[in-house]
């Protein structure tokens, strides 16, 4: 590090702060400005906020890790997931923008009625807002001293690395306590910005280094497993040799992954029909159009435009640093940038690496406080104050977030499979996340049981020595859950019909599930054409992949595959953007 690269690194904290006291009035009105942003937020800049906090310090070096273990393909273990996010896109989109509401956690009530209503609310608030937020936080934490360790091994150690991730943490803190989710999301779109032109510019030099002699030199240079981009099915799952190798799924693993996981799975960001801080900046968009437009625009920018300089440096550093061990091959980009970058541009990409850690951490200290402030302090505690009061206690909870955050991560050194953990303890809980917005019996008792039965078998399978590992659990945990929350769907009580009535006439579904409400209120103008929107469905998922696979074509050398695929996605998505204009939101809705 020179002198140039500590200023680099001081003007993006100086940019950063500026965004938070810019935006300082504009979030000091009410709860909605601070944790809405008074819902004006344009599509492309809401869009632009998912995708920054979905880019954690951690993701570069965990697709670095996925590559150099199993290829380009090792990438299908997060690519699946896209399945599930377009459905958000075109069935939920607008029902969140719709719903007029603060949190996802405050849909609960809206939409149930009684005492459980009630305290599945106060209990998502408290454990998705402290427990589970401060434990990813944790995990970020971990991800950037990781970082810091490799690239300052001089003046950072196991000893003192919680001081500067304090540092970082409060300088994020404050902007985020200042600026309210008008600032988060300026700021978020600064920093990804920054984030991906450190990436591509690592990238170019790393591919174009004498060492590995551009893409054909890599090429050359790579067994065939590393550059093929879809699994092989069949088999035993894993690598198939010490040193790596293609990503291999049994036939039922495959299944698990592509036919189950992406509905019936609840995971941060990839919620079952939406939810946590995907919800709140779908909430926060001017309009259910410009909602729909942003969460679109998330899912191409996720899954397209972020991941091909973290795979080329992944397959890079297969070939740089072939002594890493399998458990260890994330850490070749952080040698990676430690051996090739000049000065100036290490200071860029720690800041590029800053920002990603930051975004995504100022990002669940908003989202986190909403939940506590809006869902458990405004709901039970101090209900009947003041907004301005309720934006002062948000900004004290901002910090105090921050400084919990801070001690999990002193006493955590790993999280062994969280990724599997999380998934299989959500485990049938996606399927009850969707269908309570389009079939009016499910009730809160049921959405109680659908959460706690996730762990009950998750715990007897582990604890029990059955032998059956992950994602093959998922053909147990969801089924049984599934039956557990629909006999409870039918031997409990439904939710009061006044409490339905007013759910269906704020946000009109449509759809068979609520046929006999439409029919008790016929001035409402239900959604329609739904077969259009599964339609879309598909079209969304072909347009991403194939961009997906072209841009990888493309910059691989096979430029007429790669138009090919190229075209395929442009005319999906041409036809998206047709329907966009048809269907989705009435008139009557948008002028309200």
């Amino acid at each position: 590090m020179h002198l140039i690269d500590w200023i680099i690194i001081a003007l993006y904290f100086i940019i950063s702060l500026a965004i938070g006291l810019y935006y300082y009035k504009k979030a000091s009105g009410n709860t909605e400005d601070f944790f809405l942003s008074g819902r004006k937020l344009p599509w492309w800049l809401a869009g632009l906020s998912m995708v920054a906090t979905t880019f954690a310090a951690d993701t570069p070096l965990a697709v670095a890790e996925l590559v150099g273990q199993n290829g380009i393909a090792g990438n299908w273990l997060w690519w699946n997931m896209l399945i599930g996010g377009m459905l958000t896109v075109f069935f939920f989109a607008k029902l969140w923008r719709r719903a007029g509401i603060l949190t996802d956690v405050e849909f609960i009530e809206l939409r149930y009625s009684g005492k459980s209503a009630s305290f599945l609310r106060g209990f998502k608030a408290l454990y998705l807002g402290i427990f589970m937020n401060c434990i990813i936080m944790g995990w970020v934490n971990l991800a950037m001293g990781k970082i810091l360790l490799g690239m300052f091994p001089e003046y950072v150690n196991n000893g003192n690395v919680i001081y500067f991730l304090a540092g970082c943490m409060f300088i994020t803190a404050v902007y985020s306590a200042i600026s309210g989710l008008w600032g988060v999301a300026v700021t978020d779109a600064f920093q990804f910005i920054l984030a991906m032109a450190g990436c591509i510019i690592l990238a170019i030099i790393v591919v174009n280094s004498p060492q590995i002699g551009g893409i054909s030199g890599l090429q050359e240079k790579l067994p065939d497993w590393a550059l093929r981009f879809t699994p092989q099915i069949g088999g035993e799952t894993g690598t198939s040799t010490g040193t790596g190798g293609i990503l291999m799924m049994t036939v039922s693993t495959f299944l698990a992954f592509i036919g189950i996981q992406w509905w019936a799975s609840w995971y941060p960001g990839a919620e079952p029909g939406g939810g946590g801080y995907i919800a709140q900046r779908i909430m926060s968009a001017k309009d259910e159009k410009n909602s729909l437009l942003a969460t679109l625009f998330f899912q191409v920018a996720h899954y397209c435009i972020r991941p091909w300089p973290w795979i080329l440096v992944g397959l890079s550093a297969i070939v740089l640093y072939p002594e890493l061990s399998m458990a260890d091959k994330g850490l070749g980009y952080v040698k990676a940038m430690n051996d090739f970058l000049p000065m100036g541009l290490k200071g860029l990409l720690l800041a590029a690496f800053l920002a990603a850690y930051m975004s995504t951490i100022a990002t669940h200290l908003n989202w986190g406080t909403s939940y506590f402030v809006n869902d458990f302090y405004k709901r039970f505690i101090s209900p009947g104050k003041s907004e301005k009061s309720y934006v002062a206690v948000s900004r004290v909870a901002t910090i105090l977030f921050m400084v919990i955050s801070v001690i999990v991560t002193m006493f955590m050194t790993t999280i062994s499979g969280v990724w599997a953990f999380v998934i299989e303890c959500g485990a049938g809980l996606g399927l009850i996340l969707i269908l309570r917005w389009y079939w009016w019996r499910i009730n809160a008792i049921s959405e109680i049981v659908a959460t706690v039965t996730p762990f009950v078998v998750y715990a007897i399978l582990h604890f029990g020595d059955f032998g059956i590992k992950f994602p093959e659990t998922l053909f147990i945990i969801v089924p049984i859950t599934t039956l557990a929350w629909l006999v409870t769907v039918f031997i409990t009580k439904p939710v009061t019909e006044d409490k339905l009535s007013i759910f269906y006439m704020r946000v009109h579904p449509g759809g068979i599930g609520w046929k006999k409400y439409a029919a008790k209120h016929p001035h409402i103008k239900a959604d329609r054409g739904y077969a259009v929107l599964f339609i879309d469905w598909m079209l969304g998922i072909i347009l991403v992949y194939m961009y997906l696979f072209g841009i990888g074509k493309i910059i691989l050398g096979n430029l007429p595959a790669g138009l090919i695929y190229i075209a395929l996605g442009t005319v999906a998505g041409w036809i998206i953007l047709k329907h966009v204009n048809y269907l989705g939101w009435d008139e009557v809705v948008q002028k309200k």
